[in-house]
Order: structure tokens, then C-alpha cells, then sequence
């Protein structure tokens, strides 16, 4: 196996396997969200609420606590965000309501952002040769996790109930705290000011950093899209085609398909033009859409749409990475935070519009919701990317 300077391939692999099993928090509650509404008597439009308050918490974990990887101690992060969220996760297994779901999913997204710390650490640690590589190893962990947490949140929620979801959470979770306090290198901070002024720094790279700027929206609209999906294929599921939990989560394992793609994309980005990666990318993400508009009674059309939007997503994801962690070396973790703090406050606009969109206008109003969010990717990238890149 290969070994890149200051980075080890199973150091590499660790931080790939805990951004996947981190990741998964986020994404556990979507194959449950009708049985969720059903336990608590509530519409499909209110329960949602789960699903936008996770993603709402991964973005303040984002913003409040990720830029803090260029200030304090990575272990001291892992020790005290850990504990918050195992207290998250116990919160939301024995929640009585479902307002007390949704501030307990608010805390999970929050202190389920750690995975953001360990992709710039791998472009901080690889050499620039590998530095795509490294960056797609970890990211096809973490895209692993997400489509994989919804297999495995649809087998259980459907054969023990949602809540056991969250406490099998809990145990894996205890488990891969211990794993990461004993192999995990330390990597001392870089950052000497105070919090405000690494809060401040913030605001001045997205201010003097047009790349930056553009990859956030890129991936933004993008996310917006692949969460607008995931958060209303249960319904789908339900209303057109009767199954359950389980069948909807199982989907997930056809996602990975694009998952593993992600080391292939990350090599490729080590070597191609950028703009042919975000075009290319941007061009799968509207032929999904278009195949999901016209699959409402398909499974194929569905399995075929999965495949690329999992895909196209990915693609676009890792490249805007690496063109945005080939600058500010000194600051890659705030520089991370400016982007990923868009990037998924679009999946939580995604989330709304399609809820909105599924009470109006059902599965056809979604897959017009993705077709637009991806043609937009497409068109502000060719108006504003090309010199860019």
C-alpha cells in the first residue's frame, strides 16, 4: 500500500472509517420518519422537522466548533464532543415528544461534525501529489456511512422500532471514541489569536476568496438536491409503491456504488482539469433528475437515479474540495468550515422545499425541485467558475 509523507495509510483508513460511523448520525432518522410521525401522531410535513434539525446542528457544529481545529488540540475536541454526543443520542432514544426529538437531532448534527475535521487534516498531512487521493479516500468513507446508515436504520427501525436505532447508535459511537483516543495521531494547532478572532477570520476568507465562495454554492445547490431526495423517498416508498423502512433503506447500498467511485474521482482531480470534474459532475446530477421526474412508478428508473445523483454529487463534493484546500494551508480548517457550512445549509433549504414540495405537488414536484437546484449549479458555474478553476 501506498504511504504519503506524514500520513499513513491506516491512519488514513481510521479517519475514513469514523467519518462514515459519524456521518451515519446525521442520516439515521430518515427511514424512520413515518414511523416517527405515526409514534407521535403528527403529519409528514411536521416530522421533517427531525431530518432539517440535524442538518440545522451539523451546520452550527460547522461554523462553532470545526474552525476551532486550527486553534485547539484534536484530541481535546474528540474528548469533549464525543460526550455531547453520546448525551444526544440517549436524548433522542428515550425523547417522549417530538420537540424534544428535534432538540435532541439539533445536538446530534452539532456534535456529529467531527468528520470535517479529519478531511483537512488528510490534505494537511498527505503531500500535494496525493493530496486528491487522500481527500477521496476519506470522503468515500463518510458517503459509505451516509448511504449506509440508512440500510442499516431501515432494518432496525422495522424489525425492534426507531428508538432502538438511537441506541445501537450510542453503543457504536462509545466504541469509536475508544478506537480514535488510542490510534489517532495529535496534530497541534497552527491558529494563536483569540476565538473571536478566528470567528472574524472567517467572514475575511469568504470576503477575499472567490474560488471559496463558488465551490459553497456549487455544493450547496447540489446538497440542497441529494437531501431534497433522501428526505422523500420514504414517502415515495409508502404512498407509491406500499414498503417500508427497510426496502426505502436499502437504497442506500445502491448509493455506495457512487461512494466507491469517490478514491477513483479523487485520483482523477490529482490530474484533470477542475472544470471538467464540476461540469461533468453537474451534467450527472441533471440526467438523475430527469430519470427520477419520469420514475414515480419505477423501481429501475429510481435504482438508475440513485446511482447517478450519488454519484454526480460525490464527484462535484471531492473537487471542490481540492480546489479549495490547494489554498490557505494555514487555515484549511476554517476554510472547510466557510464551505461546509453552506453546503449544508443548502441540504437544510433542500429539506424544506421538498417537503413543501412533496405535500403540494408529490414526487413530481420534487424531481422539478432537483432538475432546477442542479441546472442551477450547472449555469453559475459556467457564468462565474471558469477562471476560477
Amino acid at each position: 500500500m501506498e504511504k504519503q509523507k506524514g500520513l499513513s495509510d491506516t491512519v488514513l483508513y481510521l479517519m475514513s472509517l469514523s467519518a462514515g460511523l459519524l456521518a451515519a448520525n446525521l442520516y439515521y432518522n430518515q427511514p424512520l420518519l413515518h414511523m416517527i410521525s405515526v409514534s407521535f401522531g403528527v403529519t409528514e410535513s411536521a416530522v421533517s422537522n427531525v431530518a432539517l434539525a440535524t442538518q440545522l446542528g451539523y451546520a452550527a457544529g460547522l461554523l462553532f466548533v470545526i474552525p476551532l481545529g486550527d486553534m485547539v488540540s484534536n484530541q481535546k475536541i474528540l474528548k469533549i464532543d464525543f460526550m455531547l454526543l453520546l448525551a444526544s443520542l440517549l436524548a433522542a432514544g428515550f425523547a417522549p415528544s417530538l420537540w424534544l426529538l428535534v432538540v435532541a437531532s439539533f445536538f446530534i448534527g452539532c456534535t456529529s461534525a467531527l468528520p470535517q475535521l479529519f478531511v483537512p487534516m488528510a490534505a494537511q498531512l498527505s503531500n500535494p501529489q496525493n493530496r486528491g487521493r487522500a481527500i477521496g479516500i476519506v470522503m468515500s468513507g463518510l458517503l459509505i456511512g451516509i448511504l449506509g446508515s440508512r440500510v442499516i436504520s431501515g432494518f432496525i427501525g422495522e424489525q425492534f422500532g426507531w428508538r432502538t436505532m438511537y441506541f445501537v447508535a450510542t453503543a457504536m459511537m462509545l466504541g469509536l471514541f475508544v478506537l480514535l483516543k488510542i490510534k489517532l495521531p495529535r496534530v497541534d494547532p497552527v491558529y494563536t489569536g483569540t476565538y473571536k478572532g478566528l470567528m472574524k477570520s472567517l467572514v475575511h476568507l469568504f470576503k477575499t476568496e472567490p474560488p471559496l465562495r463558488l465551490a459553497a454554492v456549487r455544493g450547496g445547490l447540489s446538497f440542497a438536491g441529494l437531501c431534497a431526495f433522501w428526505t422523500t423517498l420514504v414517502f415515495l416508498m409508502e404512498d407509491n409503491f406500499g414498503y417500508g423502512s427497510g426496502i426505502t433503506g436499502t437504497f442506500g447500498l445502491i448509493g455506495i456504488v457512487g461512494a466507491l467511485a469517490a478514491s477513483v474521482v479523487g485520483r482523477l482531480s490529482d490530474r484533470m482539469s477542475k472544470n471538467r470534474i464540476v461540469i461533468t459532475s453537474s451534467l450527472i446530477l441533471i440526467a438523475s433528475w430527469t430519470v427520477f421526474l419520469f420514475s414515480d412508478h419505477s423501481i429501475i428508473g429510481i435504482v438508475i437515479g440513485v446511482i447517478l445523483v450519488d454519484l454526480g454529487q460525490q464527484s462535484l463534493h471531492i473537487a471542490n474540495q481540492n480546489i479549495i484546500f490547494s489554498r490557505n494551508e494555514n487555515a484549511r480548517n476554517r476554510t472547510n468550515t466557510v464551505y461546509m457550512v453552506i453546503f449544508f445549509l443548502g441540504g437544510a433549504l433542500g429539506t424544506v422545499l421538498a417537503a413543501l414540495a412533496w405535500q403540494h405537488y408529490k414526487w413530481t414536484g420534487v424531481s422539478i425541485l432537483g432538475l432546477s437546484l442542479s441546472i442551477a449549479t450547472l449555469l453559475i458555474h459556467l457564468v462565474f467558475g471558469n477562471k476560477e478553476i
